[in-house]
């Protein structure tokens, strides 16, 4: 008698890769480093703190919950570095450490874990904390600091008709999250996670692109023509690089259809300008990715391909 073959079914998507969920967790990190480092540079060690909170929180909650449990302990693979990291860089330098506790076990637990864990939450951990949190403490994360003196943020200037320093804004030297402000440094990170073929272009491509579409049709229509410095302090504010490159293209809330990707990245875009626009400018980009997160399977479905031999009928 043959010996019983047990097959393991893992859950979708059903993609062959040589890389494992620790390398390309551990490349998301590296590529993180430096905004994490220009936050900290930025804003001193308050920056420092969250990040390590943030992080050890999200690594701790996961462990207690494998424990209480019984599962097998997951740490290895980094996700909830990851989560912590992205959180901690999504937050105010002024947030007090127990609002970022309670941020990042709220991400670990409820929406990771009580799911079952990676791969089949249905948000991304780090955005949904961040939309909890803004809810849950709306001042306290509404309130920035840059060189000691609070400030707006160059998103806020914005809607008040302000001016702004696209440079200072592209190296970073502004108020806003501690992972946020610094477009060098995203830029750097994200050109590390193409070389390492990490992310696929199509998401932040067509998510930027939306937002440059709709801004310009917004300039057109409020400022007579194409206003440049407009729609560049737009693009390198309000944390929409960090979300394009580092929170939209996370693996498990995204679509794997390519045609899904880009349908996925024009809704995250159109919702980002909206809600920047004519709603309230903070969180514009979080919220957007939640609502996408949750459009999702929707996406996919609609835009998955048709099972080989599909619509044959037998004679």
């Amino acid at each position: 008698m043959d010996e019983q073959k047990i097959f393991r079914i893992s859950f979708f998507p059903h993609i062959r890769d040589k890389a494992s969920t620790s390398r390309i967790m551990l490349d998301v990190i590296i590529a993180l480093l430096p905004a994490a480092a220009f936050g900290v540079y930025n804003f001193g060690w308050r920056a420092l703190l969250l990040i390590l909170i943030c992080t050890a929180t999200c690594m701790l909650s996961e462990l207690l919950w494998d424990v209480c449990m019984r599962r097998r302990i997951m740490l290895r693979d980094m996700s909830a570095v990851v989560t912590g990291l992205i959180l901690a860089l999504n937050l105010p330098p002024t947030l007090d450490w127990w609002a970022a506790v309670i941020g990042s076990v709220f991400a670990i637990v409820v929406v990771k874990m009580l799911f079952g864990g990676l791969g089949q939450n249905f948000m991304n951990p780090a955005v949904a904390a961040k939309c909890f949190l803004m809810i849950s403490f709306a001042g306290r994360m509404n309130t920035f600091v840059f060189q000691n003196v609070a400030s707006a943020t160059p998103l806020e200037v914005l809607k008040a008709g302000g001016n702004v320093d696209l440079l200072q804004m592209f190296l970073g030297n502004t108020s806003g999250a501690i992972g946020e402000t610094s477009a060098l440094a995203l830029l750097i990170g994200a050109v590390y996670l193409f070389i390492r073929r990490i992310i696929d272009f199509r998401i932040p491509l067509f998510y930027i692109l939306t937002v440059v579409v709709y801004i310009s049709i917004y300039s057109m229509i409020t400022r007579g023509g194409i206003d440049g410095t407009f729609l560049a302090a737009h693009l390198l504010s309000g944390g929409l690089l960090l979300g394009a490159f580092y929170m939209a293209t996370d693996y498990v809330t995204s679509p794997v259809s390519p045609s899904g990707r880009i349908i996925y990245a024009v809704i995250l875009g159109l919702l980002t300008c909206t809600f920047r626009l004519f709603g309230s400018a903070a969180g514009s980009v979080a919220y957007a990715i939640l609502i996408g997160n949750l459009l999702a399977p929707l996406i996919e479905k609609v835009t998955r391909r048709k099972t080989f031999g599909k619509g044959a009928h037998l004679k």
